[in-house]
Order: C-alpha cells, then structure tokens, then sequence
C-alpha cells in the first residue's frame, strides 16, 4: 500500500494544516474559509492555534497572523496563562472538525485527498511532534489519522 509520509512537498503540501501559506512566504492558488466559534481563519493551523483559549479578543488576534507566528505564540510561557481548562481532552475533536471544513467545504481540495486513494497518510517531520505525526519512526499520527477519516467522509 501507499503511503505519504511528509506534507512539506508541492504535491503534498495541501495536507499541512499551514495550506495554503508557503513557507518561504506567500499562498497556494486555494483560498480557504475555515471558521470556528464564528471567527474565520485562512487555514486550519491558526483555527486550531485560536481554539486553544477561551478569550475572543485574542482569538481574533490569532486570525490575523501567519499559521508560523500563531503556532509560534504557544511556544512562549507566558501565554500559556491563556490556555483553556480541558484544552487537551478537546484537540482532537477540534482538529478533525476544522480538517473537515477544509477538505469538504473546497470541492478542489477534496478532490487532491480523495485523489490520494487508499494511501497511508503521515505527518512525518523532523521538528519532534509525535502526537500529530511520526519523526524518527516514533509517533502517533494523530493528523494523519483525522485526514484519513475524512477523506473517508469525503468519499461518502
């Protein structure tokens, strides 16, 4: 079976919740609306990085920045004072609500996942996330997971 095991090339790179920001700067040709708590984000990265607090203001704050600053927010400790209680319990469904905005609400995306057939699909990286993905053979591949799930809604 096939399996995709990075979401950094050009033809992978739809697959990354920072789609469709490139990471040397500028976009994709798609356009992505994805809302949450009635806010809209341009990717599924800054949603995901906003639904982590409860306070508005700052959510809103998040939508304007780019899916590397909005990540890169968390990383400083002082902002964790504005992580919401359960925060871990809900990232899961969170993440898989927003990933399923992306791909079932833009008809040109859906097609590049469903494109992808029956291939594992597998965050692989090399920054040391194995919760969302798999670096050095280790992880859960939580995202690639959601992804193959939707894409599995997508085809129903």
């Amino acid at each position: 079976m096939e399996k995709i095991t990075t979401f950094t090339t050009e033809t992978t790179r739809f697959l990354s919740n920072f789609y469709p920001h490139k990471k040397g700067g500028g976009l994709y040709p798609h356009h992505l609306r994805i809302v949450y708590e009635g806010i809209v984000f341009d990717c599924v990265e800054n949603a995901y990085q906003a639904a982590k607090t409860k306070d508005k203001d700052l959510r809103r704050q998040i939508s304007r920045m780019s899916p590397y600053e909005a990540k890169a927010f968390w990383e400083k400790k002082e902002h964790q004072k504005y992580l919401a209680d359960g925060w871990t319990e809900q990232r899961l469904d969170i993440m898989q609500d927003l990933v399923k905005q992306k791909f079932c609400n833009h008809p040109a995306l859906k097609q590049l996942l469903l494109d992808t057939k029956d291939a594992i699909l597998e965050e692989g990286n090399d920054w040391g996330d194995t919760f969302w993905g798999v670096c050095n053979g280790i992880g859960e591949n939580n995202l690639g997971k959601i992804l193959m799930k939707v894409r599995q809604m997508c085809r129903e």
